[in-house]
């Protein structure tokens, strides 16, 4: 073998054998691209929920939160939490564009610029289907889930244009499969998921990077708020639904909301700089197929057709194992 082929092998070897991978011998900045250490995020819906836990994991990885929502007493309890240096608070209904401009404006004065938009605020909608559909509950859907993402990524792009960044936004599994939420906020959020793809297509000469989260069944109030109920019953709710979801899907437990908030920090730190327009599924494994597909103590569909019994299926499958030895 010739020294030039050795020398152009040398990397692959020294890899190969691991000294490379040694994290004490990595580039400081390499062993630290999943943190945020010195840059600010914009997350809307943050004082519950996903958004309160992106607000601990995003803190926790060295951000600097600019916190929008619209519950003050909760909002101001952020500040307290965290200190006035880490995590500004705003007053911030994201259907009203003054609002979204207050918070990006004096958010980004206060921290000295903006890295990071995660668009998460929302609520579960109008449930009304298609026949007796509320027009004015869709619209009011539509304005929270869908043209407030559309909203704050224009008031931010240029403060993201100075250095590049990464704008996050909160879709759901409703935009791939019908049955896991009301019509108009499936819908509202597959417009999420594709707003997200068309933008980091035009937002990449920009060095700015898009991508969508699918959440699939996360332990938080918005599935009792949906139904009327109040605050406190509607986080009673979020914990009977953690403790008794597991089955729903193959993880076997119920989602938290940290779940979406360490995929949130990923997508926005420097480990994600070649991840754009991407729609990524945290969901438990929900949408892999039909229960069947991964329990076998469920119902399957096909055998229940054909009036085959679970028990005669196993004596079927044993008989067949059988013949062929």
């Amino acid at each position: 073998m010739g020294s030039g082929f050795k020398t152009l092998l040398a990397p692959l070897t020294s890899l190969a054998h691991g000294r490379d991978l040694d994290p004490a011998k990595q580039p400081k900045g390499e062993r630290h691209m999943t943190e945020l250490r010195g840059k600010t995020a914009m997350i809307t819906g943050a004082a519950s929920g996903i958004g309160l836990a992106s607000v601990e994991v995003f803190v926790e990885k060295g951000a600097n939160i600019i916190a929008a929502d619209v519950q003050d007493e909760a909002g101001a309890a952020l500040e307290t939490r965290f200190g006035s240096d880490r995590v500004r608070f705003f007053h911030c209904d994201v259907t009203r564009d003054d609002e979204l401009q207050n918070a990006l404006v004096k958010g980004s004065e206060a921290f000295g610029g903006l890295d990071i938009l995660f668009n998460n605020a929302g609520s579960g909608g109008t449930p009304t289907g298609v026949e007796d559909l509320d027009l004015d509950g869709y619209d009011h859907t539509m304005a929270l889930l869908l043209r407030s993402v559309f909203a704050a990524t224009k008031f931010a792009i240029p403060y993201l244009k100075e250095n590049g960044g990464s704008v996050i936004n909160t879709s759901s599994i409703s935009a791939v499969c019908a049955g896991y939420a009301p019509i108009t906020y499936s819908v509202a959020k597959k417009g999420v998921a594709h707003f997200s793809k068309l933008a980091a297509a035009e937002l990449a000469a920009h060095k700015i990077r898009v991508n969508a989260i699918l959440p699939g069944f996360i332990a938080t109030s918005i599935f009792g708020s949906s139904l009327g109920a109040s605050k406190e019953a509607a986080l009673q709710m979020s914990e009977m639904i953690a403790q008794g979801g597991g089955s729903m899907q193959p993880a076997g437990r119920i989602g938290r909301g940290t779940d979406i908030a360490h995929m949130a920090a990923f997508l926005a730190s420097d480990a994600a700089g070649f991840i754009t327009g991407g729609e990524f599924l945290v969901d438990g494994g929900m949408t892999v197929g039909p229960k069947h597909a991964w329990d076998t103590s469920a119902p399957n569909p096909v055998l229940e057709a054909l009036g085959i019994s679970p028990e005669q299926a196993e004596a079927m499958r044993e008989a067949l194992a059988a013949s062929d030895t």
